[in-house]
């Protein structure tokens, strides 16, 4: 491989060469079997001697660090200690003059809860009811895998030109067609912009619309990375209520610029916004100049009946701007989302996605539209469905035959995940403490509180149904039973 070297015009450059290589190695920049340039071909790119090279080498070689194979060339022999970076970076950075300068360019209750990240890595977990998470067991893993390849064979990767910020046209067609079979979105491909997740689509919004010291008025309990997304922003984030009918519209405060809404399931209760306050929710956003977000993140997975339209079909006054994502129905590793906007906001979103990172991946943009176009992603979605189906309805069947006493689900039709909260609101639930108590027993399920901002709502618990097998729920949910009893009835210490 290519080496960098710094070479002084002055002093012993052999020892130069052979302090920065011999560094490299114990470090693990370079490691067992990885080939360095011939000795003519470094000295040529350091403009030195060969000798000078071949002494630095030899010097390596005679300590054992590296090892010549006559026909083949010299290679690393000794085995590094990559700790050895992350220990040194991590020693310095509390001595560095210019540590969280960058950090400290905005007040730091803006980046609160921001190191309290929603997902986590891969934990030993028996039983994992974690919230927000498909299975990937039910990916399409072949169809993809033919897509992907019919594309590269069809020559989408030959030209050189940057795209549309907009993203790939074939695939805002297919998503404008499906949408409105669907979900009866009204939109066509130009009302489309193709996004890396919902959370870009979030971001392109507010940075169009938002100015410092803006009102944006959020769901609570609600979703934190969007609330840390406004606030990083310069936002004011106003908290509004959520009751078993979605936000309360009566309470959303005067002059709000935004409001983020989950209306189809809200999260993370898993309410359905009622037609009475989706209409009075449009009027209050004509009435006070304001843009409404509609995250429409799962309910592509529906156990009940039929959706109440979207606010964005409602919506007569181009006020609602529609947002949704793959990463529930397909991975999230695909990074793949998009936008529904109304034509006044369409040229600032586009420039916004050029300047951000100009377009989409567009293979995977171009694999996304054949799959939807075939009605692969209509199969999926409906076998998918059918498989979460039956898990939400073991959960809820087995909450309320082991934790009925204790607990009740709250209804919801739709998403991957249920929330169940205390059957008496009156007794006192420890929610963090039977968190705890599940995960030592090899339970993985997430509080409510999590996801508010503590205005005295009752706490309860999330069980995602999106990471555990069907076959798996009783088993989890009777440790999980256990946990509930001993926060309830705690030992005496010691």
């Amino acid at each position: 491989m290519d080496v960098h070297v710094q070479i002084e015009s002055r002093g012993d450059r052999a020892d130069r060469i052979y302090r920065q290589l011999r560094d490299a190695i114990r470090d693990g920049r370079l490691r067992r079997g990885e080939r360095l340039p011939a000795s003519r071909d470094l000295a040529s790119q350091l403009a030195v001697s060969r000798t000078t090279v071949t002494v630095a080498y030899e010097r390596l070689t005679a300590e054992g660090y590296l090892a010549s194979k006559v026909g083949s060339g010299t290679y690393v022999a000794a085995t590094g200690a990559p700790s050895t970076v992350a220990s040194r970076r991590a020693a310095g950075r509390g001595d560095s003059p210019h540590a969280g300068r960058h950090a400290g360019a905005l007040p730091r209750r803006h980046w609160r809860h921001i190191d309290d990240p929603l997902w986590t890595e891969p934990l030993p977990i028996a039983y994992d009811f974690s919230v927000g998470t498909p299975d990937p067991a039910l990916f399409p893993i072949e169809q993809w895998r033919r897509l992907v390849a019919g594309e590269l064979r069809g020559g989408i990767l030959r030209s050189a030109h940057y795209a549309d910020p907009a993203g790939l046209k074939r695939l805002r067609e297919a998503l404008a067609r499906h949408l409105g079979v669907a979900r009866s979105v009204d939109a066509a491909a130009d009302d489309v912009l193709i996004t890396s997740g919902a959370q870009q689509a979030f971001d392109l919004i507010a940075r169009i619309l938002v100015d410092p010291g803006d009102l944006v008025a959020v769901e609570d309990p609600g979703y934190p990375p969007v609330r840390q997304l406004f606030e990083t922003l310069g936002a004011r984030v106003v908290p509004v209520p959520v009751d078993e009918h979605g936000i309360r519209v009566d309470s959303l405060p005067p002059r709000a610029r935004l409001v983020y809404t989950t209306p189809s399931h809200q999260f993370p209760t898993g309410a359905v916004l009622s037609l009475e306050r989706r209409t009075a929710l449009l009027s209050w956003a004509s009435a006070n100049d304001a843009v409404i977000i509609e995250d429409d993140y799962d309910s592509e997975y529906r156990f009940g009946d039929r959706p109440l339209d979207p606010l964005q079909s409602l919506d007569g006054e181009g006020r609602v701007v529609y947002v949704g994502t793959f990463s529930k129905t397909m991975l999230p590793a695909l990074r793949l989302g998009f936008l529904i906007a109304p034509a006044s906001l369409m040229p600032a979103l586009r420039s916004a996605k050029r300047l951000t990172d100009w377009h989409n991946d567009y293979l995977t943009q171009a694999a996304m539209a054949r799959f939807i176009d075939s009605g692969g992603f209509a199969r999926h979605v409906r076998q998918a469905t059918k498989a979460y189906g039956a898990r939400q309805r073991s959960i809820a069947a087995h909450v309320e035959s082991l934790l009925g006493e204790s607990m009740r689900v709250v209804p919801s039709v739709a998403g991957l995940h249920l929330c169940v909260v205390p059957a008496d609101a009156s007794i006192p639930f420890d929610a963090a403490r039977v968190v705890a108590d599940a995960a030592a027993s090899g339970v993985a399920v997430q509080a409510l509180s999590r996801f508010t901002l503590g205005h005295g709502a009752p706490d309860g618990l999330l069980l995602g149904f999106g990471s555990i097998a069907e076959a798996d729920v009783p088993d989890g949910l009777r440790l999980l039973s256990r946990a509930i009893a001993r926060s309830a009835h705690p030992q005496p210490a010691g």
